[in-house]
């Protein structure tokens, strides 16, 4: 509940921050957006990963589940706190910016001007597969936390310079929810809750599949002494 607190107490409140400073260029902004959102994940990771596994995002939940790698039984309970700690995030968003005029809605997630929401589903539903397949390679591979955290982290700034201007980059429905129901943008929602989640599954799934895969070819190659 903590972790998906500060992600998107933090993260939306970057959005805000830099959509009240003309002098910033699209690209500036976007940068600085980007770069908190990772550096979030990446204390997050730090902090609580050894705790909790960092779980702050339902779809990661999900793909953790469909790999093999969480608990069924846990899903529930955790998506449950994973939703207070978003809400509670979006009333402090709102408490903050309370006499602030904006247009970023809190930092609500949006499509840009001509993007349909079929075409945000499917971009969504990618950047969280890539998303999703990173954080499940980074546990299954990555030996220190640091790197680990480093990974997602990473790959997560990567995907918001790339998707951001067409989605919001959301990859993550309480990311979404909690901004849209404290300023009351509910337009497209369905996009960053069917997208993430259907691109989770699927990480999941494909991930174990290779996992299983490499681990029966491993079983018939060789041993080397040597």
């Amino acid at each position: 509940m903590a972790g998906t607190y500060l992600l998107v107490l933090i993260g939306p409140a970057s959005v805000v921050a830099v959509s009240l400073i003309p002098s910033l260029s699209s690209l500036e902004a976007l940068t600085v957006i980007a770069f908190t959102f990772g550096m979030t994940v990446w204390a997050v990771i730090f902090l609580i990963g050894g705790v909790s596994g960092a779980h702050i995002n339902p779809a990661i939940s999900v793909a953790a589940v469909s790999s093999g790698r969480f608990e069924p039984r846990l899903l529930l309970p955790y998506v449950g706190f994973q939703t207070i700690g978003g809400l509670l995030a979006g009333l402090s968003l709102r408490i903050a910016f309370s006499s602030v005029t904006t247009s970023s809605d809190l930092g609500s997630t949006k499509l840009a001007l001509g993007v349909s929401p079929i075409e945000g589903l499917v971009i969504e539903m990618v950047g969280t597969f890539v998303l999703a397949f990173s954080a499940l390679s980074a546990s299954s591979v990555v030996n220190r936390r640091t790197r680990q955290a480093a990974v997602v982290g990473l790959t997560l700034f990567c995907l918001i310079l790339l998707i951001g201007p067409i989605t919001g980059a959301s990859f993550n429905p309480i990311r979404s929810l909690g901004p849209s129901l404290f300023s009351g943008y509910f337009s497209n929602q369905g996009v960053y809750w069917i997208g993430p989640l259907v691109g989770a599954v699927a990480a999941g799934l494909i991930f174990r599949r290779l996992k299983s895969h490499f681990n029966a070819r491993s079983k018939q190659l060789p041993v080397c002494l040597c």
